[in-house]
């Protein structure tokens, strides 16, 4: 791997369950230079920093804590000198209308004071259906004609997606025409495919198969390392080439057929030798 997309969720965050390299509300310039002779040693860089929290949510209070801590993301990202944040616009329970009005006051503010330290913010278009509430999506920027939506509310350069196909496959989006036509918008972009299934689509429809009392899970799709499901990889490339897109392609590994730390590397090396055999060796692909 050439770089890495660190992950930044607070410690506080699902009880410190949730995977975290960097805790931004104790990053310091100290830990930036840790940090940095840690990635020359293994000539590594940091490609973006994640934190994808529901930043518009329910509940106030919620929505101003993880505002505040997003802005901390942004400051650590900046002490490392790396220009990209990652996040979700979020949403509540509310018309659509409602969510973006509120999405685009929030993140005016976000993106003007990203850019004032010389960092960008990325959505990835993942609709995080049944995060917030069951059968509503819980991130309102998972098609196209919200993506318009969005660059609506927050008019600025220094405002894109961090671009996943597998969400658009999944939900009958063309994922190349996407990349095509929103190419200056796409600041990153994801490795992660899927795997439809026919008998789960006739058996459950495009609906949530029940596991248990409170667990429900896709019935007709599932996510996989790149090179075991339908994205066309090298198709992809072309197209993010095409739109002038030169930059990393990270491995989002969340495969339940390589589950543990062991198969989690297997899985990960897996899709760094199929992305090498069909993106390219230039490409510069990454891991989170």
């Amino acid at each position: 791997f050439d770089a890495i997309e660190d992950s930044t969720w607070p410690k506080s965050e699902m009880g410190g369950a949730l995977p975290r390299h960097i805790d931004a509300d104790a990053f310091d310039a100290d830990g930036a230079a840790r940090v940095q002779d840690l990635l020359d040693e293994h000539g590594l860089r940091i490609s973006a920093f994640a934190y994808y929290d529901n930043i518009l949510h329910a509940e106030p209070e919620t929505t101003r804590e993880h505002t505040r801590y997003l802005h901390r993301v942004i400051d650590a990202a900046a002490l490392l000198g790396v220009d990209r944040v990652g996040t979700f616009v979020g949403g509540r329970p509310a018309n659509p209308e409602e969510n973006l009005r509120e999405i685009g006051q929030i993140f005016r503010d976000v993106v003007a004071y990203a850019e004032d330290r010389g960092v960008r913010i990325m959505i990835e278009n993942c609709p995080m259906f049944n995060w917030i509430q069951f059968g509503i999506p819980g991130n309102f920027a998972w098609s196209p004609e919200l993506w318009d939506a969005l660059f609506t509310e927050v008019p600025s350069d220094s405002f894109g997606l961090n671009l996943d196909p597998s969400h658009l496959l999944w939900l009958g989006i063309d994922y190349l025409r996407a990349t095509r036509e929103y190419g200056p918008k796409i600041f990153h972009a994801h490795a992660k495919d899927v795997e439809m299934l026919p008998e789960g689509r006739y058996r459950y429809g495009s609906t949530w198969k029940q596991i248990d009392a409170d667990t429900w899970r896709s019935g007709w799709w599932r996510y996989k390392v790149p090179g075991d499901g339908e994205v066309d990889w090298a198709a992809f490339a072309d197209a993010l080439r095409e739109v002038g897109y030169d930059d990393v392609i990270s491995i989002e590994h969340e495969d339940d057929d390589y589950e543990g730390e062991a198969k989690v590397k297997e899985g990960l090396e897996k899709g760094l030798r199929h992305l090498r055999q069909t993106v390219g060796a230039e490409a510069a692909p990454a891991s989170r």
